[in-house]
């Protein structure tokens, strides 16, 4: 059964406990992946400052990214859906799967997660300040956006198929690991040009915390185009809507079918 296309929400769902559950699962299940995500990246900072980082460095922090992920959209995908990330939040937003006033709420919860992961890193580090994104040197503007956007489309993909599509069958047990391992993969080809975040709740919390600005609308718009992109085309070109049952013409109606 379809839902119903691009609700707003009810006003009882703003106050219900399932949306306050489903809101401090989302606040939960990011701070867990920021900081293990972003503490990654300040524990070989801290291992190696006076080194520079290679690809050795960056099979941890894909590694860090991965396992941190795969445990936050386990342990949050029977209570929100395990979204962890303002883009997946709206892929489904755009293919009529969650309302706006709950979206809203994850968009919240999410950024709240991430700053709070951050503040916490901060203090545990000894005032070591977040790292968080930025454009590598000799990469535009427009490539690290492209980057995103593709990294994101993949990873939105991805968690419509195991997670979202209603004929997932199987598929939706293995949902946090397929999840985990696209974005652990994504970070492999992205990590050197922009840091691939593909999610701006993780760009968010260590930006504000360290205040790291630079290019900062990278990680909005390039995850945000390629969660929409990837949310539409597979809600409306590879989802098959399900057509209802009709009795064969020769088999006479039961009263309860008219």
């Amino acid at each position: 059964m379809q839902p119903r296309r691009y609700a707003f929400g009810r006003a009882e769902e703003a106050t219900h406990p399932d949306s306050m559950r489903a809101a401090l699962s989302e606040f939960l299940s990011t701070f867990i992946f920021v900081f293990a995500g972003e503490g990654s990246i300040l524990a070989l900072d801290k291992m190696y400052r006076d080194r520079a980082l290679g690809a050795s460095s960056l099979v941890v922090i894909a590694l860090a990214h991965g396992l941190a992920l795969f445990a936050a959209v386990a342990s949050s995908m029977n209570v929100s859906g395990g979204h962890v990330n303002p883009a997946v939040t709206f892929g489904a937003l755009v293919g009529g799967r969650i309302s706006l006033l709950r979206a809203l709420f994850y968009w919240v919860a999410q950024l709240l997660g991430a700053v709070f992961a951050s503040l916490l890193l901060k203090l545990a580090t000894d005032g070591m300040r977040p790292v968080g994104f930025a454009v590598a040197s000799g990469v535009g503007e427009l490539n690290a956006l492209v980057m995103e956007i593709v990294l994101t489309f993949g990873l939105v993909y991805t968690v419509y198929a195991t997670a979202i599509d209603p004929k997932r069958g199987s598929l939706g047990t293995i949902a946090p690991l397929a999840i985990a391992f696209i974005v652990g993969a994504n970070i492999l080809v992205g990590g050197p040009f922009d840091g691939a975040s593909m999610n701006p709740a993780r760009a968010f919390g260590p930006a504000l915390v360290g205040w790291r600005w630079r290019n900062h609308w990278i990680y909005w718009v390039g995850p945000f185009v390629g969660a929409g992109i990837a949310g539409l085309l597979y809600e409306y070109a590879v989802i098959q809507p399900e057509t209802p049952h009709h009795p064969h013409r020769h088999q006479p109606l039961a009263p309860e079918d008219y």
